[in-house]
């Protein structure tokens, strides 16, 4: 098989008996505790939030590992928008009577005048 992939076989048996080096060890170590505190904040929390809340907790760890690893789990925060109020009720002191009964007919122009300030 190596002849047909012109590959080494050298390179073949030091990659089937490679070992994980220190740093992927370490992200999976970290993986579990990223997940815990991004699921805890029901994915709404981004790398660097995660990353800040891990810090206080006491884990040492980087913006840019927090980023790698949750890039590498496909986790991604949500976007929250903002809640924006649009209708207010008024008081019912400022309510003004309807004085022509939402009759805006008139039979001579200029007998009539609405306005909606």
């Amino acid at each position: 098989m190596c002849r047909e992939l012109r590959v080494p076989r050298s390179s073949y048996y030091r990659w089937k008996e490679a070992t994980d080096t220190p740093t992927i060890i370490r992200h999976r170590e970290l993986t579990d505790q990223v997940e815990t505190v991004f699921k805890s904040s029901d994915g709404i929390f981004g790398h660097r939030m995660v990353h800040a809340k891990l810090n206080t907790a006491g884990v040492d760890i980087s913006v840019g590992t927090v980023a790698s690893i949750m890039a590498e789990n496909g986790w991604a925060a949500r976007r929250m928008r903002a809640f924006k109020r649009t209708t207010i009720p008024s008081d019912p002191e400022k309510v003004f009577k309807d004085l022509i009964g939402r009759d805006f007919t008139a039979a001579t122009p200029g007998t009539r005048l609405v306005g909606d300030i």
